[in-house]
């Protein structure tokens, strides 16, 4: 199963986000900031990431700067999330790396959506 990464300060997007990967049938790792997601990078490297684009430790921009940075970073799949379109701050995480946005909020389908244009496919668990 593929693994996909959900760094965000906000608890209840952690949470949102994460039911919604877990019945897509994905493995869900969370972390709070972008110190602790390139910590957990470090042990091991998820096949996607969703990365807010405020984080407490770091933009998120710089997160995925530092991120792509590391052994095995260039392969996985960064989706940018956003509240609110911004150009220029788009523009920036494009350049550091990310694969595509996500608008927040999201639903099951929008998430669905962003996950397959950027090669993730869902495969939803049995009932």
């Amino acid at each position: 199963m593929q693994v996909i990464m959900v760094v965000d300060d906000s608890p209840v997007i952690r949470k949102v986000a994460d039911r919604l990967l877990r019945d897509m049938g994905f493995i869900v790792v969370e972390a709070g900031d972008g110190n602790e997601a390139l910590n957990l990078c470090g042990h091991k490297m998820p096949d996607a990431i969703l990365v807010d684009w405020s984080l407490p430790s770091m933009s998120g921009t710089e997160f995925i700067q530092e991120f792509r940075s590391l052994d095995g970073a260039q392969k996985v799949k960064i989706l940018y999330c956003t509240s609110e379109i911004m150009v220029a701050e788009m523009t920036r995480a494009k350049r550091a790396g990310a694969n595509g946005f996500l608008m927040k909020p999201f639903d099951r389908n929008i998430l669905s959506t962003k996950l397959q244009e950027i090669g993730m496919e869902a495969k939803p668990k049995a009932a």
